[in-house]
């Protein structure tokens, strides 16, 4: 028994799963660094305002804490494209010039719904005429 969990922890992608868990969660703190000690403030530094959370209004006895909801679109809008500029184009321009040094072609574009379903189909006629 103890075996059978020994060689299911010790698979690759049990230990790759793992490593990237925590490699995860570290980079969430730069991420939020990056996001709340840098472009916050810069964004205050503009719109004159840093924490949106005190804007409310109140309708029938019931708070609508909209500021609260600014506050969380402007944090998701900032880490994506902290991701994004940061992470996502540098990867993918570091992956295009290795392809480009080692002579591959470049990436295709994928197939669209319409030319995906067109092959489909023409697979499908192609195995219907040889039944």
């Amino acid at each position: 028994m103890l075996q059978g969990f020994k060689t299911f922890i010790m698979r690759g992608n049990v230990v790759d799963l793992a490593v990237a868990f925590v490699m995860g969660a570290a980079f969430v703190a730069v991420v939020n660094s990056l996001v709340n000690d840098l472009l916050t403030p810069l964004i205050a530094a503009i719109f004159g305002k840093q924490d949106f959370s005190a804007l409310t209004f109140t309708v029938n006895h019931s708070t609508f804490r909209y500021g609260a909801f600014i506050n969380a679109l402007i944090s998701f809008v900032l880490i994506a494209a902290a991701l994004y500029f940061f992470i996502v184009a540098p990867m993918n321009t570091m992956a295009e010039r290795k392809r480009r040094k080692l002579g591959l072609p470049a990436q295709e574009e994928p197939l669209t719904e319409v030319e995906l379903l067109t092959e489909m189909r023409d697979l499908m006629r192609g195995d219907a005429g040889r039944r």
